[in-house]
């Protein structure tokens, strides 16, 4: 099989996720402005090879890379960022609520384990908060936080093409007790997704929505759940 990125604006494409890399891979999404980019995720670690040859198929140097941005710890979205930041010196980038676990690899709150897996601890070049904002060749992404699915999740903000695209990947939950999650925090991490009007929601295992009201009405469907 060879190369399968997917590109939903001119600067941003889908360079992994079932079907292109690897079955336990959540979407994995590469962010290129002028000659800097961003991975956002990692997968789970078992494709990065075929991750990596999907990034150069759409035009981006390992090199070019600045930062990799997890939207969480969780091992299908974190599992690759070990590798990743020991190959090419990638600044991981993480809550600063779920540095201590990629660290550690706790392979329980990473549910590792429910893949028959485990985490590989991984430094954190950054811990992240709600409101921050990541450089990048002279515009920036910012970081909205939204837990409830897990305590640092995040999705990150930027403008392309002249739309407003989020990345927030596990909009539909699960909510479980070993993921530590929060049934109030996440429902209204959900409206806060709402007001950000997305042009663009691109989620971690649903794929991509393109339009308003596609993106409120997915969103929409795990508010009362």
């Amino acid at each position: 099989m060879g190369p399968q990125t997917r590109f939903i604006t001119s600067e941003i494409c889908q360079v992994g996720g079932p079907g292109q890399t690897d079955q336990s891979d959540a979407a994995i999404y590469l962010v290129h402005f002028a000659d800097a980019a961003v991975l956002i995720d990692a997968g789970s670690g078992r494709a990065s090879d075929r991750v990596l040859m999907n990034i150069e198929a759409a035009g981006v140097l390992p090199q070019q890379i600045e930062h990799l941005l997890l939207t969480h710890c969780h091992y299908d979205h974190s599992g690759g960022a070990a590798s990743f930041r020991q190959r090419f010196g990638w600044r991981v980038a993480i809550h600063e609520r779920e540095a201590a676990w990629l660290e550690a690899g706790d392979s329980q709150v990473s549910a590792a384990c429910w893949y028959g897996d485990h985490l590989n601890p991984c430094p954190v070049d950054r811990r992240l908060a709600g409101g921050d904002r990541i450089p990048l060749a002279g515009r920036e992404l910012e970081v909205v936080h939204i837990p409830g699915h897990s305590p640092g999740s995040v999705a990150f903000v930027v403008d392309s093409d002249d739309r407003r695209v989020v990345f927030a990947q596990d909009v539909h939950g699960p909510i479980h007790a070993a993921l530590r999650s929060n049934v109030r925090d996440y429902r209204a991490s959900l409206r806060k997704l709402l007001a950000l009007e997305a042009d663009i929601l691109c989620e971690g295992h649903y794929g991509i929505f393109v339009g308003k009201a596609r993106v409120a009405a997915f969103i929409e469907r795990f508010i009362d759940d």
